[in-house]
C-alpha cells in the first residue's frame, strides 16, 4: 500500500471559508484513518500548468468559485479526467466538473456559468432557492460510489453555494456517461460520479464540513482509499 499520497487542492485558498478550514482537518483525519502521509498542496488556480499537475495521486476541487482562473481550474479537472486520476470536486468543484465535461466531451465549447458569463450555453445558473448556510438531505442512487462511502442512501450535508445545474441543459446532460446520482428532496442533483474512472465524483454540497465535527468525511476517505 501506498504510504505517501499526494493532493492537490485545486482553488484559490481563503482562511475566511469555512470549507478552506475543514479540508485540512478532513485530510488529517484521513491519514489518520489510513496510517499515511497525505502532502496535501493548495493549487491557486491563475499557477496552474500542465507540468505541475503531474505531480499529484489524486485531485480535489474544492469550493471558492468564481476563481482567480476558470481556465485553471478546468484544466486541472480535464487533466484528473483523461488521465484518470482520482477526482472529487465540492461545491465549484461539481459546477467545473459538469462545465469541462460539457465543454470537452459534449463539445459544447461555449458552455459556461452564470456567476461569470452572459453568453452561451450556461449549464450553471442560479439556484431556484439559494444554499447558503444551510443544511439538506440527500438521496443517493443505490450502488453508486456517495452510496457506497457512506454506507447509506440518504445523508444531510451542508452548502453555501447559490448555482447549480440549469435545469435546461440536464436532459442532455443526462444522456451522457456522466450520471446524477445524488438529488434532494425536490429532485435537483447534488452529486456526479463518472462511470468507468477509478474516481471522479463531484458534489454540490460541501462534505468536508464533518471535519469541523472531528467526524472523517466519507467521500473524502473514499477518495484517499481509491488512491490506495
Amino acid at each position: 500500500m501506498k504510504t505517501l499520497v499526494r493532493l492537490a487542492l485545486v482553488g484559490d485558498y481563503n482562511s475566511a471559508f469555512t470549507a478552506h478550514q475543514a479540508i485540512p482537518l478532513a485530510i488529517d483525519l484521513a491519514a489518520q484513518h489510513f496510517s499515511i502521509e497525505i502532502h496535501a498542496d493548495w493549487l491557486a488556480t491563475d499557477t496552474i500548468t500542465p507540468e505541475i499537475l503531474n505531480d499529484y495521486d489524486a485531485f480535489w476541487t474544492v469550493p471558492g468559485s468564481p476563481y482567480r482562473s476558470t481556465e485553471g481550474a478546468l484544466s486541472a479537472i480535464r487533466f484528473a479526467r483523461e488521465n484518470r486520476k482520482p477526482f472529487l470536486g465540492t461545491c465549484g468543484g461539481f459546477q467545473h466538473a459538469i462545465i469541462e465535461y460539457a465543454r470537452n466531451v459534449m463539445d459544447w465549447q461555449d458552455a459556461g456559468h452564470g456567476e461569470t458569463d452572459t453568453e452561451g450555453r450556461l449549464v450553471i445558473s442560479a439556484l431556484s432557492c439559494e444554499m447558503v448556510e444551510v443544511k439538506s438531505e440527500i438521496t443517493f442512487v443505490p450502488g453508486s460510489i456517495p452510496a457506497r462511502a457512506y454506507g447509506k442512501l440518504e445523508a444531510e450535508e451542508g452548502y453555501h453555494c447559490r448555482y447549480g445545474i440549469n435545469t435546461e441543459f440536464q436532459a442532455a446532460l443526462e444522456t451522457q456517461p456522466l450520471k446524477m446520482v445524488g438529488h434532494d428532496a425536490a429532485g435537483e442533483v447534488r452529486a456526479i460520479e463518472l462511470p468507468g474512472h477509478p474516481f471522479f465524483v463531484a458534489t454540490l454540497f460541501q462534505p468536508e464540513r464533518a471535519a469541523l465535527k472531528g467526524q472523517l468525511p466519507p467521500l473524502v476517505a473514499a477518495l484517499i482509499k481509491s488512491v490506495l
